[in-house]
């Protein structure tokens, strides 16, 4: 355990180091963030905010390899570099081009499914995953083989778009990701996801010190969309898929205020929310400024995660 959090703080000075050198490096480039026209006039301010930061998240699966090199950590790496780089291209195309669409929405799904479906089959034919879902007491819904993929992959890619809704304000997904990789710390027995678990999280704590508001550097989709992929996969490995609900509720909650969004002015031409994903509802609807949106969402991350913990203890 003690190699463990020293890997951890290791990776938080790594990143808290290594930092200034990547937003000095991605200035130079002119790697920056354009800014949707239709945001709030103080996120028009942040045009010209360094992105692609999370390529310092690499620095987590380095260490996490080379502290234990073995299969299963390979494929947690792999997994965060693969999610990772249909985040860069998103963001490069942004940032080098100056255009806030990025790569075509369908590019990105094609990409996430081929990804999720190539992981969950070596997950499946060299790592021991079964196809059934745990439930309560012990008890284990039985699917077949292919049932379960399909089911999978609508959950993997939903899940790690989910969470990429959520990287929306300073600091906002970093808040809500530790604890949601906290929780996969405390409940796993495997020593690479606990590795795991707590490497990222000193990583996104170095991370955080330039990304608080006012950041100095996005991450963008090169990091949230690895973490996205990588909670998302920790949930399949662990088997803890019907505690998602729960566990995820703020990233399932950004994600279906966008669809709702989109539904009902398809119906009305009204507006459900000032804007969506909902974050920028409470700022716009209540005036809540970034901090203490960060900070609420971020208690309700570590309240699902203790509800999460204690169903898990107690009732599976």
């Amino acid at each position: 355990m003690f190699g463990i959090m020293a890997m951890s703080g290791l990776s938080f000075l790594l990143v808290a180091v290594f930092m200034p050198v990547l937003i000095w490096t991605l200035r130079r480039l002119r790697l920056t963030q354009p800014i949707r026209a239709e945001l709030p006039a103080d996120h028009q301010a942040k045009r010209g905010t360094p992105l692609m930061a999370g390529l310092i998240l690499i620095i987590g699966v380095a260490t996490s390899l080379q502290f234990r090199p073995v299969p299963l950590m390979v494929l947690l790496g792999a997994t965060f570099i693969l999610f990772s780089s249909i985040g860069f291209l998103d963001d490069f195309k942004k940032a080098a081009w100056q255009d806030p669409s990025g790569i075509s929405g369908r590019m990105k799904l094609v990409l996430q499914f081929v990804f999720t479906g190539a992981i969950l089959y070596m997950l499946l034919h060299s790592f021991g995953l079964t196809s059934d879902i745990a439930l309560f007491q012990g008890f284990q819904l039985h699917l077949p083989v292919y049932v379960y993929v399909a089911i999978m992959l609508l959950f993997v890619v939903g899940s790690a778009n989910a969470i990429n809704f959520t990287d929306g304000l300073d600091g906002l997904l970093i808040n809500v990701a530790i604890p949601t990789y906290f929780f996969f710390f405390m409940i796993s027995d495997k020593p690479e996801v606990q590795t795991f678990s707590l490497v990222m999280i000193g990583c996104l704590l170095g991370l955080f010190l330039y990304n608080i508001y006012p950041a100095r550097a996005f991450m963008g989709d090169t990091g949230s969309l690895a973490i996205g992929g990588s909670l998302s996969f920790l949930a399949v490995i662990e088997k803890v898929e019907i505690l998602i609900p729960i566990l995820f509720f703020v990233y399932l909650a950004e994600q279906l205020s966008v669809i709702l969004q989109v539904w009902y002015y398809k119906r009305t031409k009204l507006r459900l929310f000032r804007m969506a994903p909902i974050h920028f509802h409470f700022s716009l609807k209540y005036g809540w400024n970034e901090n203490k949106i960060v900070m609420v969402f971020g208690f309700i991350s570590w309240l699902s995660v203790l509800i999460c913990w204690l169903i898990w203890k107690y009732l599976m």
